[in-house]
C-alpha cells in the first residue's frame, strides 16, 4: 500500500534513509536495508523482497513510520494530560513546564528540540511536536512524575484515561 505525500511536504530518499521536510519541522529516519523505499509521483512505495514473516512485519512498520513522519511535519502530533489533586497545578515559565505535585519543590521539565508545551488551564497540559514517538515519550515522562493513584485518583493522567478506583479500608 503506497504512502501518499501531503501537499507542502518534501520527501528525500537516499537508499534506506528517508528525510521529510514540512511546515512543522524536519524528520529523518533510517530503515532496514532489506526493504526498498522509492518515490513514484505523489506516493512513497515500500517493497519487500519476499513474504518472510519478519520482512512482512518490517514492511508494515516501515510504511506506518513513514506515514507518521509525513503527518508529523504537515499537521503535527499532540498529547493532552490532566492533573487531579488539591494544590496540583502546572505553569508555563518561558518554554519550561513547572509542575506543583505535592512535593517540597517544583518539578521543572525542559522541552527537547521540536517539543512545545501549552497550559490552557492550571490543571491541563498539552505536548506538541512533529515526532510522534518523541511527543508520546515526553507525555509519559510528565505522567511518571505523579501517576494517578487508585484510592483518591490524584495524579497526572492522559485526557480520557480511566483510572480504576479501589475501595479503601472501612472502620468497623
Amino acid at each position: 500500500m503506497p504512502v501518499p505525500v501531503p501537499s507542502g511536504v518534501d520527501v528525500t530518499i537516499d537508499g534506506s534513509t528517508v528525510r521529510v521536510k514540512g511546515s512543522k519541522g524536519e524528520l529523518e529516519s533510517t530503515f532496514d536495508t532489506r526493504l526498498t523505499i522509492e518515490r513514484e509521483g505523489n506516493e512513497v512505495l515500500v517493497a519487500r523482497p519476499s513474504d518472510e514473516a519478519e520482512l512482512r512485519a518490517l514492511h508494515g512498520l516501515t510504511r506506518t513510520l513513514i506515514d507518521n513522519m509525513m503527518v508529523g511535519v504537515s499537521e503535527g502530533f499532540s498529547k493532552s494530560l490532566e492533573i487531579h489533586g488539591v494544590g496540583y497545578r502546572a505553569v508555563l515559565k518561558g518554554k519550561n513546564l513547572e509542575l506543583a505535585l505535592g512535593v517540597s519543590h517544583p518539578v521543572v521539565i525542559t522541552p527537547e528540540d521540536g517539543i512545545t508545551f501549552e497550559v490552557p488551564a492550571q490543571d491541563k497540559v498539552t505536548v506538541y511536536g512533529a515526532d510522534k514517538q518523541q511527543v508520546g515519550q515526553i507525555a509519559a515522562e510528565i505522567r511518571s512524575k505523579r501517576p494517578p493513584e487508585p484510592y483518591k485518583g490524584k495524579g497526572i493522567r492522559y485526557v480520557g484515561e480511566h483510572v480504576r478506583r479501589k475501595v479503601g479500608k472501612t472502620a468497623t
